[in-house]
């Protein structure tokens, strides 16, 4: 139970993934039939990764499972004892080809009340319905491989009152008037809850007033492009509201709990709570609650904050957040140089994102490979180990 071991990784189909991004990513020969919108790495009961317990296929075990053998093993007591035995983070690449949903995540108290509320009244966990999948909160923080675009927090109000009036449109003259007196949440609030035909109406109305030709407004552009993944769905018009963001390889976006946000283009990585809670207002075909993520976002104006790695030796850095429950650092391996890399006192996911590296275990077992998409599980109570190569590994991880 203590020693690292290879995992199988699932892979989540949803429309707004890509046919072609973790094919390459991975290494497959051919793009995949169905869209892969995120390749799951964890112990997240609805998609646990498997861990390769003997030579055969048929010996991999659920991640869940086998955390749950030994978990102070698996986790070390501090990280058993604090998360009731469970890996208290989730890892993902995310590869979407198109817009995600305009969501927000919920806090801790809130994910508890809403999963005890689904729950009594009786849905499924994987109802179609259903916001709340467990009871647990779900920060986040996404960091790019590719350049990768998106659109995050509340623009400031006077400037969203600005863009909508220059438009000139009476479907969206009230809207103007609650960013003004309200703030931005409420205008989005106020568009959100506009009846189906007026939302259709808003929408068609706003596409004929910018014409084809937006070449010096980026939020037209986005607009458009929006709409062509969601026709007339009133979330195309959430550029007006939020910023866009273009993270180049490397930075990063920490996302607490009640952020509004959308995913666009790009390969990344993310990293969150152990959660699959996800509150959606728009551009999906997906279930939409719009009061209880209205209740559940933050209202306050928000301009992000583009992280970089840190750290002395440039070798081994970290993604530095105010989190608990997860940590993201890089680790960038030098050709002839065998290093045994720092270690957090909990259980640790090797990705390798970029190369191959060997992990030599110090438990005279063989060397362990590593190529792009490939991970490993590092229990907390794993011995020493080192590791080389020409590449670069993330590692998830909770913090000491």
């Amino acid at each position: 139970m203590n020693r690292i071991r290879t995992l199988r990784n699932p892979i989540r189909h949803y429309a707004w993934g890509s046919h072609t991004a973790l094919a390459e990513w991975t290494g497959r020969p051919s793009p995949s039939q169905a869209p892969e919108a995120e390749l799951w790495l964890g112990a997240h009961p609805s998609a646990p990764s498997r861990v390769e317990a003997g030579q055969d296929e048929n010996d991999a075990v659920r991640l869940d499972d086998w955390i749950g053998r030994e978990p102070k093993t698996s986790l070390g007591e501090p990280v058993a004892s604090t998360y009731d035995d469970a890996l208290p983070f989730l890892f993902k690449v995310l590869a979407p080809a198109h817009a995600l949903s305009i969501q927000t995540h919920p806090d801790a108290a809130r994910a508890y009340a809403g999963f005890a509320r689904e729950n009594a009244a009786g849905l499924p966990i994987d109802h179609p319905e259903r916001s709340y999948r467990d009871p647990k909160p779900k920060p986040e923080l996404i960091c790019a491989l590719t350049r990768f675009s998106a659109l995050c927090g509340f623009r400031e109000r006077r400037a969203v009152a600005a863009d909508l009036q220059a438009l000139e449109l009476a479907e969206l003259k009230p809207v103007a008037q609650q960013v003004e007196t309200r703030g931005s949440a409420a205008g989005l609030g106020h568009l959100l809850g506009l009846e189906p035909e007026a939302q259709r109406g808003a929408v068609r109305a706003a596409l004929e007033r910018l014409g084809s030709s937006h070449d010096d407004d980026p939020k037209s552009e986005l607009v458009h492009r929006l709409n062509i993944d969601h026709p007339e769905d009133i979330g195309v018009l959430s550029p007006y509201f939020l910023h866009a963001v273009e993270l180049e390889a490397g930075e990063a976006l920490y996302l607490k709990a009640g952020l509004v946000h959308a995913y666009l283009e790009g390969l990344g990585i993310e990293i969150m709570g152990n959660s699959d809670n996800t509150l959606r207002g728009g551009l999906t075909a997906r279930h939409v609650d719009v009061p209880e993520f209205l209740d559940a976002l933050d209202p306050a104006e928000h301009r992000p904050e583009k992280l970089l790695p840190t750290g002395r030796d440039h070798r081994f850095q970290r993604y530095r957040t105010s989190e608990r429950a997860f940590s993201l650092s890089r680790f960038a391996f030098q050709p002839g140089r065998k290093t045994e890399p720092p270690r957090s006192r909990g259980p640790e996911i090797w990705l390798c994102t970029a190369g191959r590296i060997t992990i030599h275990r110090e438990d005279g077992s063989r060397p362990l490979d590593l190529a792009r998409g490939q991970s490993a599980w590092i229990p907390a109570a794993a011995p020493a180990f080192r590791a080389e190569g020409d590449g670069v590994v993330h590692t998830a991880s909770v913090p000491d």
